[in-house]
């Protein structure tokens, strides 16, 4: 054997053994074209029912929301409804009220009853005056212990 042939069968076998490491790595490279294809499938499979659910849930969550949007808007009618009841009601009675209270005040103050305290005993007068704020002198302080 000369030296060409020696090398001419040294690249066939380098050929054959690059070759043998393609033909493995597109055996591999099908196998996970397969398995990601059937993964694809079945998350399709499981996404469609579940896209089906939400979308019938944001209706009726929509559906809620205009009810809640119509209770909110009732609310706000009967607010503004008892705000214009109470002044009116404010306007019609507030000073006539107002009026009959100074009258029987005025009445009690002239009858000479406004100072008295109920049961027509005179008011008891009080012993200590406290003002908020103040201290007492140290020697009352003393005197008041004793």
């Amino acid at each position: 054997m000369s030296g060409v042939e020696v090398a001419g069968i040294i690249v066939a076998v380098f050929w054959a053994i690059l070759i043998s490491f393609l033909a493995v790595a597109l055996v591999r490279l099908a196998q996970v074209l397969r398995a990601t294809t059937k993964l694809v499938s079945e998350v399709t499979d499981q996404a469609v029912p579940l896209l089906a659910d939400a979308s019938s849930t944001v209706r009726s969550a929509r559906t809620q929301l205009d009810r809640v949007d119509a209770i909110a808007s009732d609310v706000q009618e009967v607010t503004s409804n008892a705000s214009a009841l109470s002044s009116t009601v404010a306007t019609a009675f507030g000073g006539p009220l107002v009026k009959v209270a100074a009258f029987g005040y005025g009445v009690r103050k002239a009858l000479g009853k406004g100072d008295a305290a109920p049961g027509g005993m005179p008011p008891r007068a009080s012993r200590r005056t406290v003002i908020v704020g103040r201290t007492v002198p140290a020697a009352r302080r003393r005197k008041q212990k004793d």
